[in-house]
């Protein structure tokens, strides 16, 4: 992988963060009954257990970057994939939820930041991959 697609999924795992932070300032948890369901299966106290899926996400996505990615591990393509999939449908609900409640909902102004370098990164891996195999 490119070192500027390693760089670019390293600012969307810190993108998720920021993300993450802005929906627990605005208690996501609270307002959004899918994730009311997903947080109480971790943790009665959905505040905490908002906190634990967060934090075990990023942590997740920092050990993407440090361990498989920078190192190209063979599965490190997948998991950035998997990143890009995750962080397009946080990027496009979030808006269709705003859409849908007519009003801001918590992650809203981060979710358009996802899905920007979501997309951006998924066209160079894809220039990337068309290269190398039109090589």
């Amino acid at each position: 992988m490119e070192r500027r697609n390693k760089t670019v999924f390293l600012i969307l795992v810190l993108a998720q963060g920021l993300h993450s932070i802005e929906e627990y300032i605005g208690r996501l948890w609270e307002v959004f009954p899918p994730t009311k369901l997903i947080i109480s299966l971790v943790s009665g106290n959905l505040e905490n257990g908002f906190i634990i899926i967060n934090v075990s996400l990023f942590i997740f996505g920092i050990w993407c970057y440090l361990v498989p990615v920078k190192r190209e591990y063979s599965f490190s393509h997948g998991l950035v994939w998997f990143w890009i999939v995750l962080e397009m449908i946080n990027g496009i609900g979030h808006p269709v939820w705003a859409l849908y409640e007519r009003a801001y909902v918590p992650g809203m102004a981060t979710a358009l930041l996802l899905l920007i370098i979501s997309v951006y990164l998924s066209r160079n891996l894809l220039k990337t991959t068309s290269r190398t195999v039109n090589e």
